[in-house]
């Protein structure tokens, strides 16, 4: 008996070591050229955990870091794994919590048991759900009181700059009020939205504040109530980044979404389809790393690419050649893109969406 004991411990550490030999860590490149990174030579990394349906953020610059989100209370374990396993990592920084949703901030006090935290930051620091209650028992441990940003405040992350866009108003509906964060390092620029949606982007466009970014990390996991085309116009972000669960129940991401990216000329990343995601800037541009899937198309258009499209002149709709709702001949505009056409102030028809 004590020898089918052992036996059973024995494959019970081992199972636990290949697990923790399977926790993503970030892992800062090299310059192929043999120069160091722009700006003191740091780097900055960005690792999009998959936590399935939810979001979870590491950001690293320096010496210093930030978790923004943690995905849901089960994902606890795996953001304190992740965590755990990050060489040179015995703090944080801040802790973000972009908004009151369960899928964001459940597994931040897996964080904030495995690691010591400077500032926790969240956009209200009261809320009645039970998850919210034990991130703020967390919190307490270390003597932590939520610190509400304000639109336009700035902090540093080693020789990275954090400037908080929004929320700009009180909005009723819990996702509009996600903290929004701009990441400047040298000439690169990430956008973060949490689960901001289509009203608050409207609010931000109309505000005239800087939005352009290399990299968005798209709104409410690819909803098709967030990235709207005034706002990812104002963006035109070369990269995005969907956090989203595989075969989730919301049908995230949407096409509509995605219909819009493909429109702004994105390449997408998205971690139900590649897993954990690591992207890296150092200074002057961003490249990434997937735990799996690394070149696959991401974003393939619905039905193919047609050569054209066709404009209505009337309606300023765009529509596929070979539509059954084209315009009569004289109210007919040819684009060569679907970008060209949007670019022109044309909404595809109901028919032609994607």
């Amino acid at each position: 008996m004590k020898q089918k004991r052992l036996w059973a411990a024995v494959l019970l550490l081992a199972a636990l070591l290949a697990a923790c030999a399977q926790v993503p860590t970030v892992s800062l490149p090299v310059e192929e050229d043999g120069t160091e990174p722009a700006e003191g030579g740091e780097g900055l990394s960005i690792l999009f955990l998959d936590v399935g349906q939810a979001d979870s953020m590491l950001l690293r610059c320096g010496d210093d870091a930030m978790l923004v989100d943690g995905g849901n209370v089960g994902d606890s374990n795996t953001v304190a794994a992740v965590l755990g396993k990050q060489e040179g990592l015995d703090r944080l920084e801040y802790v973000v919590c972009t908004h009151a949703h369960e899928d964001h901030g459940g597994g931040i006090p897996g964080a904030l048991h495995t690691l010591p935290a400077d500032h926790l930051l969240a956009p209200v620091d009261t809320c009645d759900s039970r998850y919210f209650q034990n991130l703020l028992k967390a919190a307490a441990e270390q003597d932590l009181a939520i610190e509400i940003p304000a639109p336009g405040d700035t902090f540093s992350l080693g020789t990275a700059t954090v400037e908080v866009l929004g929320p700009l108003e009180d909005y009723s509906e819990t996702n509009n009020t996600s903290l929004v964060l701009m990441v400047t390092y040298g000439d690169t620029r990430i956008l973060l939205t949490g689960d901001m949606e289509a009203d608050a982007e409207k609010d931000l466009v109309e505000s005239g504040c800087d939005l352009d970014a290399d990299l968005l990390k798209v709104g409410h996991h690819g909803s098709g109530g967030s990235s709207s085309y005034v706002f990812l116009w104002a963006v035109t972000p070369e990269y995005a980044v969907i956090q989203c669960g595989a075969d989730n129940d919301y049908g995230h991401p949407h096409e509509e979404a995605m219909s819009r990216l493909r429109d702004v000329g994105a390449k997408v990343y998205r971690n139900d389809l590649q897993g954990d995601i690591l992207a890296y800037s150092d200074g002057k541009s961003i490249t990434f790393t997937t735990a799996r899937n690394q070149d696959v198309e991401t974003n393939p258009a619905a039905g193919g690419v047609p050569a054209y499209y066709i404009g209505n002149t009337n309606s300023k709709k765009f529509h596929r050649p070979d539509c059954s709702g084209l315009p009569n001949t004289e109210n007919r505009v040819r684009f060569d893109t679907r970008t060209e056409a949007v670019a022109s102030g044309y909404d595809p028809c109901g028919i032609c969406k994607p």
